[in-house]
């Protein structure tokens, strides 16, 4: 795997192959099933919510907030759907978190999951760039392995969405099951 080619041709605008973008999502499926559901990140960090398939602003941010490693990130989820892009901006994240697995921070946001990209487009996107639902199965696939919150110098809590009302700790969240839907 040379990550640093894959970032340039994504960057330029193009896909990885199909066997490609499934050895990244190994890859990073073994990095991420070390991580805590509650992972512990230092500052300073950028923080970012929904990117939903925008590339080129995902492109702008990194211009304008600092490029990673120079910078650490933590994504708060809904990465895919409603844009044009969710391919794109699903895998240099995957190739970014693969290359700095320390830098940058990737947590499962609700388009995170197989249901809701088969209504918003990541679903259609997958087919439509590679001919078959291969890719998308891939991408969902690590869905399953991305973290659940981080919390910045042990203070800050970062999660999607909110917590469940049954949710009273922080000690809770680390004891959910987040590899409950593989395939």
């Amino acid at each position: 795997m040379d990550l640093d080619q894959w970032i340039s041709k994504v960057k330029e605008g193009q896909h990885l192959l199909e066997d490609e973008l499934q050895l990244l999502c190994e890859y990073v499926k073994e990095i991420l099933i070390e991580e805590s559901n509650v992972q512990p990140v230092n500052s300073p960090v950028t923080v970012c919510g929904d990117i939903h398939g925008q590339f080129h602003d995902l492109m702008k941010l990194f211009q304008t907030g600092g490029h990673v490693p120079e910078t650490n990130y933590i994504f708060m989820g809904d990465f895919v759907d409603r844009g044009y892009n969710s391919l794109e901006v699903f895998t240099i994240l995957l190739l970014l978190k693969a290359r700095y697995p320390a830098n940058i921070t990737l947590l499962r946001g609700n388009h995170e999951s197989r249901q809701l990209t088969q209504v918003y487009g990541f679903y259609d996107e997958c087919q439509r760039k590679y001919g078959n639902a291969n890719a998308w199965r891939y991408c969902t696939d690590v869905f399953d392995y991305l973290t659940l919150s981080a919390i910045i110098d042990g203070t800050v809590l970062c999660v999607h969405g909110g917590l469940s009302p049954d949710v009273r700790t922080i000690d809770q969240v680390d004891l959910l099951v987040r590899l409950c839907c593989q395939s």
